[in-house]
């Protein structure tokens, strides 16, 4: 088993391997969701016909498409008119993507058609099955998150640690996580992101096991640090893969994703409720409870790495040179979903070039490298100031996600120290409906992502100040559980909401600086709390509550509505 393991990670796609997927290009039916937005496009070109009727309008081979004067005078062709399924359309498709991305080499032409032949595959069980493991992921974070909460009073209580100092602890895996994070998803895109993808829970899984026989607090506070480098990088690589075989990244699929994120708090806490709530000693319990999680982070290793046959991403194949084997995965990912596939590297070559022609074909590590880099360059951050309305929106969401990357751990990654193991299990269970639940109301007229993501935040900075109001445990239980439920909205909306605001070219600049401005924050938070003058066990509540409130207040003031528009990919959010 583990020697086939290893074959299928190292395993190159064929198209032989999947049969009768091939359809085509004349005879393909483009997706739904694919059809909204070529509406859209003619209806920007004040063309109000139909495909059909646009075909009708032009004699049978003649596949030009139509004209358009911009403002400068200069005629130019575009997409509008085009009869979904030529060769001449889908090159005016892309090269309309490409001239909004500002990337126009013979990979990102390519990209271009791959994305659009993953969109015409539709949402299948592949990748219902990838959602599942990538929030494998996600739950894994907020497992080790919250379970080294849990552990506080145990380390506090067997090292000998003040309350203050022993909050330190979380700071270490916040500065793993940080690191995690950059080099997985620099280091996805030049090693691939189906060996990344396994390998940041296998060394969480690793490091896991170390934690717990860890004999001394020091050596506890670094091997955390180094299980946060394998955590860190599940986020950016699983939120990336997901994203890359998801065929209409709407804001619905994107908050689902974030359910996972309570679900790791459940477990941790339910484990924690098990092992620390009951009659272990102080220095064993804590041990068993890392134990376990270690146990839990690697049996979804195996899984990923076992039971799930992951495809490669096309994106990387194709940045690798692997054009054949891009093609193989697409088609792959059409015989999963049982459904057909139009692409072909014929397509590829008459959109991108032949690679024995073209120099541009594969992308060194290097310039993956700097490719990355430039999007955090000045060039890359500019245009999110492009305009007055944007500037304001890019500014408010990243102040949300600094006050939210301090406030929200200020209160739960010290929770424990306020209720009991089993207040902090049910207060977790609470919790979970609260990222489903906004998974619809995100589509609801007039409330939409603003109006469900500010009344979450609201709701969540009053309750942290109700919290203190009492010290009962049943008081505190119930508020504390309104309160993950909110919080959990909150999140999920603000993680979907936040790529569409940005335009397409420059999202990957805008969503990394906000994650980095989040991480950061988390790990600031723990040293604020250790530090706060004199401090009463409510300070660090009262200034999460206060963080969260100017989170709202910020989110109150977003001029960009995002609910109904379509993400389709890069390129896809153009202006005018």
């Amino acid at each position: 088993m583990g020697f086939l393991a290893i074959n299928s990670l190292f395993y190159k796609d064929s198209v032989s391997d999947y049969n009768n997927v091939l359809v085509p290009l004349e005879k393909a039916q483009r997706h739904s969701s694919v059809e909204v937005e070529y509406a859209r496009r003619r209806s920007a070109e004040g063309n109000g016909s139909t495909g059909d009727d646009s075909g009708q309008k032009k004699e049978a081979g003649a596949l030009k498409g139509s004209e358009s004067c911009g403002e400068d005078g200069v005629m130019r062709i575009t997409s509008a008119d085009y009869k979904p399924y030529t060769i001449e359309g889908l090159r005016a498709e892309v090269m309309e993507d490409v001239a909004a991305s500002g990337h126009d080499s013979a990979y990102d032409l390519k990209s271009k058609v791959i994305n659009k032949a993953i969109q015409d595959i539709g949402m299948g069980s592949y990748n219902w099955e990838l959602f599942i493991l990538c929030g494998f992921g996600w739950f894994a974070d907020n497992l080790w998150l919250q379970g080294i909460a849990v552990t506080l009073p145990s380390l506090q209580a067997e090292f000998g640690i003040s309350e203050t100092r022993v909050r330190y602890t979380t700071c270490a895996l916040f500065v793993g996580l940080c690191l995690g994070a950059a080099f997985w998803g620099v280091g996805s895109d030049i090693m691939g992101r189906r060996l990344a993808f396994n390998l940041t829970l296998s060394i969480a899984g690793v490091f896991g096991i170390a934690v717990g026989a860890a004999p001394t607090w020091i050596g506890t506070c670094g091997l955390f640090a180094a299980l946060g480098t394998g955590v860190g990088g599940n986020l950016p690589v699983d939120g990336a893969l997901f994203l890359e075989f998801l065929p209409t990244a709407s804001g619905r699929h994107l908050t689902l994703l974030s359910v996972w994120w309570p679900v790791g708090q459940l477990g941790a806490s339910l484990i924690g409720w098990g092992f620390l709530g009951s009659h272990y000693d102080i220095d064993k319990g804590w041990r068993y409870f890392v134990y376990t999680m270690e146990t839990m982070t690697f049996v979804m290793f195996l899984a990923r790495f076992l039971l799930f046959h992951l495809f490669e991403s096309p994106k990387f194949l194709l940045s690798r040179g692997r054009q054949a084997e891009a093609v193989a995965v697409v088609h792959g990912m059409a015989f999963k979903n049982k459904t057909k596939t139009w692409l072909t590297e014929d397509i590829l070559n008459e959109i991108g070039g032949h690679p024995e022609k073209i120099q541009d074909q594969k992308l060194s590590s290097m310039e993956i490298v700097k490719r990355k880099l430039s999007s955090f360059s000045a060039e890359r951050i500019s245009p999110l100031f492009h305009t007055r309305k944007l500037g304001i929106a890019t500014v408010l969401l990243w102040f949300c996600w600094l006050t939210i990357g301090i406030g929200y751990p200020l209160f739960n990654a010290f929770l424990p120290h306020y209720e009991t193991y089993r207040n902090y299990a049910i207060t977790s269970v609470v919790g979970v409906p609260g990222s489903i639940i906004a998974c619809y109301t995100v589509d609801i007229p007039y409330v939409g992502r603003k109006g469900t993501m500010a009344v979450a935040t609201m709701l969540s900075g009053i309750f942290l100040f109700l919290f203190t109001i009492s010290s009962g445990a049943s008081y505190q239980l119930a508020f504390s559980s309104i309160e993950a439920f909110f919080q959990n909205a909150m999140y999920g909306v603000l993680y979907a909401y936040t790529p569409e605001v940005f335009p397409a070219p420059n999202r990957g600049t805008g969503t990394g600086i906000s994650s980095f401005l989040n991480r950061i924050g988390g790990s600031c938070a723990p040293i604020i709390a250790a530090n706060i003058p004199g401090a009463s066990p409510n300070a660090p509540i009262f200034v999460s509550g206060a963080l969260i409130l100017a989170a709202f207040v910020a989110m109150v003031f977003l001029p960009i509505e995002t609910r109904g528009k379509q993400m389709l990919g890069e390129g896809s959010n153009k202006k005018g």
